[in-house]
């Protein structure tokens, strides 16, 4: 039989607690997201919300390989802002807390294809653990803006659950 091949991805299991969110709402291809989080800082901004340390966040809702790109479901988010005192066409969502799968990736947003391919395909089936119900995170670590695309870095969350119950615990 071929030698197993070195994991091409770093991946750690974290318990992570809730974090509350403001978004916005997506639709489309999930590479069109910028177009959300353009949308979503022009409101964060106007509603005086921006601070620093900000953590900018993708929830994306649907498979692509099941679901027609024009309905495709998602939501561009920010973290760590301040509290909204009115409407400001923000809705407010939250990484649900739990157990993830996060895979480091480094290197520009549409080469991303391949690391999902291997996390869903060959790091699942040999974890000992199942997709729960809940979105894909995506974890936006420096900005496009201001980092050349080799060097972007983003965490990939799955959420997880245990096949069997008591294999999460410490």
């Amino acid at each position: 039989s071929a030698a197993q091949s070195a994991p091409a991805f770093e991946v750690s299991v974290r318990s992570l607690d809730a974090v509350p969110l403001l978004a916005v709402e997506h639709r489309g291809s999930y590479m069109a997201i910028g177009r959300g989080f353009d949308l979503l800082f022009a409101r964060v901004a106007a509603a005086g919300l921006a601070r620093p340390g900000m953590r900018m966040l993708a929830l994306f809702f649907d498979d692509p390989g099941l679901v027609p790109e024009d309905s495709l479901r998602a939501q561009a988010a920010v973290a760590g802002c301040a509290e909204p005192s009115e409407e400001c066409g923000l809705l407010r969502a939250e990484l649900a807390p739990g157990s993830y799968a996060v895979l480091s990736h480094t290197g520009p947003y549409a080469s991303m294809k391949a690391a999902y391919q291997w996390l869903f395909g060959d790091w699942l089936a040999h974890s000992g653990f199942e997709l729960a119900d809940g979105p894909v995170v995506e974890e936006y670590l420096n900005s496009p803006r201001e980092t050349a695309p080799h060097a972007l870095r983003t965490n990939i969350h799955l959420p997880l659950r245990a096949t069997r119950p008591g294999e999460l615990e410490p």
